[in-house]
């Protein structure tokens, strides 16, 4: 083992495995060739106690690697913490900016600008960013990310600009956890004629029933409820049974928590009933059961369809 190694003779082993060069330039053929490399620079700085050595090793192995085809983060990241390790920041930076500039990939981004938050370089951090959203701005978490730091270092006005600039992107990976951090960041300075224009705002963009029970629950939490009604109808005129069921679950909860008598009466009034019905399957020659919600507002117009249905039914059957 290497507690008790000889140091020739590991080099030697170390050697003769790297010269053993993937002849296919794919990068699934490469992942444990690196890890040779990792691993040979590793004993050479923790075992060895050889600082220049290493630092030829990290070289070596870079110069290996087909960047211009692909490339592998982790060796340049763990060269630059090596030169962080040594005092070396000005070489640790720029190893990163070269690959950057060489090969981009959003993990050396995040690897510099994690580097620059450890030393405590907040101006640094912005500018790589910055250039970050500039190699891609469709990724939410970036700009998250982004803003999270200006929070942090209580720039208010420069957190909502960030997050503006988000918003109005057309082509954003996972917007909904992008407005979901606004809002919440709106929250946190309880601002809340913010919060709910930013609610508005994504209301203009989906219907979906998380952000309206979102917004709902907002609303509970301090101690107004305007929200469900609108809801609730919205909900009716799409047609979607299931997520208006679950709108009126949450819209319960709260009366029965914060409301009185009257108020839980009339929405306990407006629960749907689950009913069974049946409905042709297989191409119209067999039935089958199925259970739906229908709400009281909705059972009339319900019995209704449903005579007329049965007599088409009927009049068909006796033509």
């Amino acid at each position: 083992m290497e507690g008790d190694f000889n140091v020739d003779l590991l080099r030697e082993i170390y050697e003769r495995a790297i010269a053993n060069i993937p002849p296919i330039q794919e990068k699934r053929y490469w992942r444990r060739y690196i890890y040779l490399w990792i691993n040979y620079a590793l004993f050479e700085e923790l075992a060895a106690k050889d600082m220049e050595r290493t630092r030829e090793v990290y070289k070596a192995a870079l110069s290996t690697i087909p960047h211009r085809i692909f490339t592998f983060a982790k060796i340049w990241i763990m060269y630059s913490h090596f030169e962080v390790r040594q005092l070396e920041l000005t070489q640790a930076r720029k190893i990163l900016g070269n690959a950057i500039g060489m090969c981009p990939k959003t993990k050396l981004y995040r690897g510099y600008i994690e580097l620059e938050l450890e030393l405590r370089e907040f101006g640094r951090a912005r500018i790589l960013y910055e250039k970050f959203l500039e190699f891609n701005p469709s990724n939410c978490t970036t700009w998250i990310k982004y803003a999270e730091l200006e929070s942090i270092l209580g720039d208010v006005d420069r957190t909502r600009a960030i997050f503006e600039l988000a918003t109005e992107y057309p082509s954003m990976d996972i917007p909904e956890i992008l407005w979901k951090a606004y809002i919440d960041f709106e929250v946190e300075l309880e601002d809340w004629e913010r919060v709910r224009a930013l609610y508005e705002r994504l209301l203009d963009k989906t219907k979906h029933i998380k952000v309206w029970l979102s917004y709902a629950r907002f609303e509970a939490s301090i101690e107004e409820w305007k929200v469900p009604e609108r809801a609730d109808k919205l909900l009716k005129e799409l047609r979607q049974p299931e997520e208006r069921k679950s709108l009126h679950d949450s819209w319960l909860t709260f009366e029965m928590t914060h409301g009185d008598e009257a108020s839980q009466y009339d929405i306990k009034a407006k629960a749907p009933k689950c009913v069974k019905n049946m409905r042709q399957s297989g191409g119209g020659m067999e039935w089958e059961e199925y259970w739906e919600y229908v709400f009281p507002d909705e059972a009339t117009n319900a019995s209704n369809l449903k005579l007329l249905e049965m007599a088409k039914k009927w009049k068909k059957a006796n033509e």
